[in-house]
């Protein structure tokens, strides 16, 4: 039996423990704001929305936090996810270059988000919460939730963003059939949905408008809790199970990574991936260059202005010091629907300020034409989201082939595209275009960013 094999058929490789960057970096990030008093909120100001054990989480500075034993068996329906050596790529590219990419579609939702997903449904469960509301974009966080929610007897509502609802219906047909209800947002059901639609009936939808409607239903009942897919720390925490298994794969291919790249939106499978091999650099490790890839057409991190924001459209959440486009920003509709968010994780901004990261942007033909290429070569139809991390990764294989260097690339596929077809058929029949954001309305955004006093 090969040591590859005998690696996947290892339950006890499955990480013990998530890795908690908050403990090694070398300045701690700006504290979460209540937006009434400009104060850093309190747990008391969280518990509405979260049960007390991810509020802890969320302020931790322990390095490991202990994965519970019930999670880590429900991870082993597809952990360890598989690392794998892309060499018809890199045969197609003609590159020097090494390309390894870890492979997180293997989940049964099809991506990286039910990692996070099983561990918050396990949390809620044990505060005896009946219920969690969320937003999602193109759908991989609503249907891993509603997985997990079906695992742990929790009832989810998801809102789904009215132009992925539409683009993606088999994403929600799969939410369904775990046994969550999905609504298009913005929606009548809420307040701040209904305040959307009565200014434009057509609205596309935004992340930051699903958010306020999924907080406001969890705000109003005591059996409800709220649940993020990205952006929050005890978030990306529990996504860093993809790069301590990586770093384990990596020693055993005797290799190591020289860059790192991942697609970002909100920020959870580029953490994921990313931030063990941060904390191991500033331990006094190898340092390889972190590359975080973002759509043209929200660009948070390249554009975005790094400031206190709101997380929602609505102004019902804490303020949070992120690269952020303006909460009433909205994004072209284009089909990385995971990536259509106006702001950017706080700890990813954190680290992105502190220099440890680059970011850079791409329109998403270019990134369908990477896709393209790499499921012809390696077999894999990657998600939409996906493929801006597969275009860096080309690009990064492209440079080394220049320069005639032979570094070592390792990238994220935070998951494949399988519902994702209508895309690739509009793409092959050149229907699929590049779209661009309005600079007046990102303008008019940023220009409402709150005012919060600097700290004394």
């Amino acid at each position: 039996m090969s040591e590859r094999l005998k690696y996947l058929l290892d339950e006890d490789r499955i990480p013990r423990y998530w890795y908690n960057i908050q403990a090694d970096l070398p300045q701690a990030a700006p504290p979460v704001l209540h937006p009434g008093t400009m104060q850093p909120v309190g747990p008391d100001d969280l518990a509405p929305l979260f049960p007390m054990s991810l509020i802890a989480q969320e302020v931790s500075t322990e390095r490991e936090i202990e994965i519970p034993e019930p999670v880590r068996d429900i991870y082993r329906l597809w952990r360890p996810a598989p690392l794998f050596r892309a060499r018809r790529l890199e045969k197609a590219l003609g590159t020097p270059a090494k390309i390894f990419y870890k492979y997180e579609g293997v989940s049964p939702a099809g991506s990286h988000k039910p990692n996070t997903a099983v561990a918050q449904a396990f949390y809620n469960r044990e505060a005896g919460v009946k219920r969690l509301s969320t937003e999602t974009g193109a759908g991989q966080w609503g249907s891993s939730l509603a997985f997990a929610g079906a695992l742990f007897g929790i009832d989810v509502t998801v809102f789904q963003v009215r132009v992925s609802y539409d683009q993606k219906p088999y994403r929600r047909a799969l939410m369904e059939s775990y046994g969550a209800r999905c609504i298009a947002s913005p929606s009548n059901e809420t307040a701040s949905g209904r305040a959307i639609l009565e200014r434009r009936a057509d609205h596309p939808g935004s992340l930051g408008i699903a958010i306020s409607e999924a907080v406001e239903i969890a705000a109003q009942r005591e059996d409800t809790k709220y649940a993020l897919g990205s952006v929050l720390n005890h978030v990306l925490l529990h996504q860093t199970v993809v790069g301590l298994e990586a770093m384990e794969q990596m020693r055993m291919a005797e290799a190591w990574p020289d860059v790192i790249v991942g697609c970002t939106g909100g920020g959870s499978n580029f953490a994921g991936i990313a931030f063990p091999f941060i904390g191991e650099a500033l331990r006094g490790g190898a340092k390889p260059r972190i590359v975080a890839v973002e759509p043209a057409a929200c660009p948070s991190l390249t554009r975005g202005k790094y400031a206190y924001d709101f997380g929602d459209t609505a102004h019902l959440t804490p303020l949070t010091k992120m690269h952020t486009l303006g909460s009433t920003f909205t994004p072209p509709g284009f089909h990385a629907g995971g990536l259509r968010y106006h702001g950017m994780a706080p700890l990813v901004s954190h680290v992105k300020e502190l220099g440890l990261i680059e970011a850079i942007a791409y329109h998403q033909t270019e990134c369908f034409a990477a896709g393209v290429q790499f499921a012809r070569t390696e077999g894999i139809l990657p998600a939409p989201e996906a493929n801006h991390a597969v275009k860096g990764a080309i690009e990064e294989a492209l440079r080394c082939k220049r320069e005639g260097c032979a570094e070592t690339i390792l990238f994220n596929l935070c998951g494949h595209g399988h519902f994702d077809m209508q895309a690739y058929s509009d793409y092959a029949a050149g229907k699929l275009t590049d779209q661009q954001y309005d600079e007046s309305e990102l303008a008019m955004a940023l220009s409402g960013l709150p005012s919060v006093p600097e700290p004394a």
